[in-house]
């Protein structure tokens, strides 16, 4: 059950009870919130720019992190790292409207073989 480690330390890292248990809600909720939270003109990550690039970078260290954090007992240190991991991981979601318009991050050009041509 290690996969719900990052969202148990979300929970612990809130010290309201319901505001805590309202972010671990909201963390897994985002995901079905992605296809319109991406204003990408691309959808894959091989043509994005590299502002993407590193916002997904920053989520999966995030997200890694908070993982090993919900393992580990509620300390002083554990908290404050699993607070600011929280915030990056809700960043990701919360710019994604504003870092992946394409006149913010430059993507490259998506490549005839991929493009769908009903011709």
């Amino acid at each position: 059950m290690w996969y719900f480690t990052p969202y148990y330390a979300i929970l612990r890292a809130v010290p309201d009870q319901r505001m805590g248990a309202l972010l671990m809600g909201l963390s897994v909720v985002l995901f079905l919130f992605l296809p319109w939270l991406d204003q990408s003109p691309v959808k894959s990550m091989r043509y994005r720019g590299p502002v993407s690039r590193v916002m997904l970078a920053l989520f999966v260290v995030s997200f890694i992190s908070l993982g090993y954090l919900g393992l580990e007992p509620p300390s002083g240190l554990y908290t404050v790292l699993a607070r600011i991991f929280a915030v990056i991981y809700f960043l990701f979601f919360i710019g994604m409207p504003f870092y992946s318009r394409a006149s913010f991050d430059k993507t490259k050009p998506v490549p005839d073989r991929v493009l769908f041509n009903a011709h």
